[in-house]
Formats: structure tokens, C-alpha cells, sequence
């Protein structure tokens, strides 16, 4: 039985959407996040070293991160997917297969990490801290967020919303693995950024994601996707 080991308003929903897409059978064991640190609980580390979420296990293999997982679950219980499904791995040589391709990689190697400074550095002004060193820590945070973090948050906001301008799912008409992959990001982007009442194809496109009865399936098991890592 493949197993995913979820946290909660993290990554891994992405996971279970595709799972309920494929309509592939799976057991859910969700973990908590530590109330204090809000991180990952140690129990994890018993599934994989990294302690982090996604991973499945599948019979003896265990598979971490959120491209590897999406990457193994569509080669081995997709390919005989029909109707929305049949181009979730565009073929070789295709301008899809580059467009997925890119996606897969830039939703983790690019936008996320932009997006988890963001969270970092909007969160360490509510933390505990001595009186008169909270104001010197805001103003720091703030600073990083102005003149490094908001101008590449609103470069890949603009940068996405002109594809979706011209693309219905990321790798063209079709769904592909992408979309998974870029989920999460999207969600969070629309969290984080400044402004984006400029982007009414990005908040198209997470309406046409989020009518998806396989995703509203997943949310349904997993919980919300408040982001939260």
C-alpha cells in the first residue's frame, strides 16, 4: 500500500491531489507541526533522514521531495491515464515537455525561495524578544523584504501571470505534472505578495485548480493549505 506521511499546510497537499486524480489508492497518516517551532515533528526522521514532508512510501522504495514524488507517481501509475490526465508527462521533444519541465524546476529552485524568506522575514518581528531590540528587528525585516525579497516576489508575479495570460495550464492546454508542482507556489504567491489585484489570470487559474473535484478531495483529507513553510 503507498503511503503518504503528511503535514499539515504543507507541500505535500500537492501529493495528495494528484493521488486523487489517478484515483490510485492510498493510506494518509498526518503529522502535526511542533505547536512552538511550528516545524516538522521528529517522528518523520523515522521515515526518511531529511525529517521533512513529502515522502511516500511505496512498498520498499521511500521517496522524498515534492518533483521526485510527482515525478515516480506519474511513471508508475500514470501511464495509462485517459481524458485530462493523458499528457501529465508531455512526450520528449515537445514545447510542452520543455514547459513542464522548466516549471517542475523553477516552482522549488526559484519562486519558493523567495517565498520562504518572505514568510522568515514577516514573521521574526512577532517573535518574543526584548522591548527595544523589536523595533531594530522590524526595521531590518522590513528593509530585506523592500529592497531584496518584494522586488523578486513581484518579478515572478508578473512573470507568471503574462504565461497564464497566454497558457491555460502551465505546459499549455493540458494539465501536466507542473501543475502539481507549481500548486503550492501559487497558493503561496497569492499569500504573500504586495499587490495582486494585477493578476486575474493567476487568480483564474487557482479558481480552475481549485474547482477540481480530485482537489477539493484532497483538501478534504489533508486540510487547508494555510501557508505555512
Amino acid at each position: 500500500m503507498l503511503t503518504v506521511h503528511h503535514l499539515e499546510t504543507s507541500r505535500s497537499q500537492r501529493i495528495l491531489w494528484l493521488l486523487e486524480e489517478l484515483g490510485v489508492p492510498y493510506e494518509l497518516k498526518i503529522y502535526q507541526r511542533d505547536k512552538a517551532t511550528k516545524l516538522a515533528p521528529p517522528a518523520l526522521k523515522k521515515i526518511h533522514p531529511l525529517g521533512k514532508s513529502p515522502v511516500i512510501t511505496d512498498g520498499s522504495e521511500v521517496i522524498a521531495e515534492s518533483g521526485a514524488i510527482i515525478e515516480y507517481l506519474v511513471e508508475t501509475y500514470g501511464a495509462q491515464a485517459s481524458g485530462d490526465l493523458a499528457h501529465l508527462q508531455p512526450a520528449l521533444r515537445t514545447p510542452e515537455h520543455r514547459q513542464c519541465r522548466f516549471w517542475m524546476h523553477y516552482a522549488e529552485g526559484s519562486l519558493m525561495n523567495w517565498l520562504v524568506m518572505k514568510l522568515v522575514f514577516m514573521t521574526i518581528p512577532t517573535q518574543p524578544m526584548p522591548f527595544f531590540v523589536k523595533p531594530i528587528a522590524r526595521q531590518l525585516c522590513g528593509t530585506v523584504q523592500k529592497k531584496l525579497i518584494d522586488p523578486n516576489v513581484d518579478s515572478a508575479l508578473a512573470f507568471i501571470e503574462a504565461h497564464l495570460a497566454t497558457h491555460r495550464w502551465f505546459a499549455g492546454e493540458h494539465l501536466t505534472m507542473a501543475d502539481f508542482q507549481m500548486s503550492f507556489a501559487v497558493e503561496a504567491l497569492l499569500s504573500r505578495a504586495n499587490d495582486t489585484r494585477g493578476s486575474p489570470h493567476l487568480q483564474a487559474y487557482k479558481q480552475r485548480m481549485e474547482t477540481r473535484p480530485a482537489y477539493q478531495r484532497g483538501i478534504a483529507k489533508g486540510g487547508p493549505v494555510v501557508i505555512g513553510a
